[in-house]
């Protein structure tokens, strides 16, 4: 369900903006995306694993909190990153 360090550190050369950057929205989303994508293969398979149902729809609220403010702030930054990753907004 949790993502390996190797895959993070690959989505984090990925998305970064410079140079040892590991916080910025992008990154972050980054992250956050290929959890839930993860999270959700799992509970393709476990239907009635509610605690963890409970930490995706967490996780789904602070992805779409970031993006939001990834939207305000830097509007040309957020449209590149949901078509880099794919998502519907």
């Amino acid at each position: 369900m949790s993502i390996t360090a190797e895959r993070k550190t690959e989505l984090i050369g990925e998305y970064a903006t410079e140079k040892g950057d590991t916080g910025s929205p992008e990154v972050q989303v980054a992250i956050l995306s290929e959890r839930i994508n993860n999270l959700t293969e799992h509970l393709k398979t476990h239907q009635k694993d509610f605690h963890s149902r409970r930490g995706l729809l967490m996780m789904v609220g602070l992805r779409r909190r970031l993006l939001d403010y990834l939207r305000t702030k830097k509007a040309n930054r957020y449209e590149q990153l949901i078509q880099r990753l794919g998502l519907r907004r």
